[in-house]
Formats: C-alpha cells, sequence, structure tokens
C-alpha cells in the first residue's frame, strides 16, 4: 500500500510538470503578442472614433486627403480641389497632424 501511495504522488508531479510548461508558453504569449495587439487596436478604434470634418488624413492605400463629410462608417475624402472620394471609416490608416508651420508655407 505504501508503493502505491508513493507512485501517485510522483504522478501528480509529473501532470504538473507537463501542465506547467504550457501556462508559462500561455503567459508569455499573452504578454508579448496578445496584449500589445489589443492596446493597438483599442488606440486605433478611438482614433477612429475622434475623426472630424477637416481632419488631413491618410488612407491605407496611401492616399491623402481631407475629411469633407463623415457618418458612422462612410468617409468622403478631399484628394484635391475638384476630386472627392468615398471610404470606409475602418480605411483610414491615420490621422495626419497639422501644425501652423505647414498652414504658413
Amino acid at each position: 500500500m505504501f508503493q502505491y501511495a508513493a507512485g501517485a504522488g510522483s504522478q501528480s508531479s509529473s501532470i504538473l510538470g507537463l501542465v506547467g510548461p504550457f501556462v508559462l508558453m500561455f503567459i508569455v504569449f499573452y504578454f508579448l503578442l496578445i496584449r500589445p495587439q489589443q492596446k493597438k487596436t483599442k488606440t486605433r478604434n478611438s482614433m477612429l472614433k475622434a475623426l472630424k470634418k477637416g481632419d488631413k488624413v491618410v488612407t491605407i492605400g496611401g492616399l491623402h486627403g481631407t475629411i469633407m463629410e463623415i457618418s458612422d462608417d462612410i468617409v468622403v475624402l478631399r484628394v484635391n480641389d475638384v476630386t472627392k472620394l468615398t471610404f470606409d471609416r475602418g480605411s483610414i490608416s491615420h490621422s495626419v497632424a497639422t501644425t501652423e508651420a505647414d498652414s504658413k508655407q
């Protein structure tokens, strides 16, 4: 009976030895991959919500323009004096910060 009890104890530590590395890998993946991606997505969504008429933006395709009209999911960009293009709101890559030096040139 003593041999059975000793064998059962080593079996449970063996299971912890197998599960431990998987838990450690999950923790590493969470802090190196999952958490930064969630933070980036949250930042992008807040940027898309903060867009307003007159902002200068760049689309995912690299097109620069100024927002003329904006709704929940559609953005109309003015590319030059005449051309207006319609895009999905999610196709905006980032907003270009305008400075006073840019407006004086």
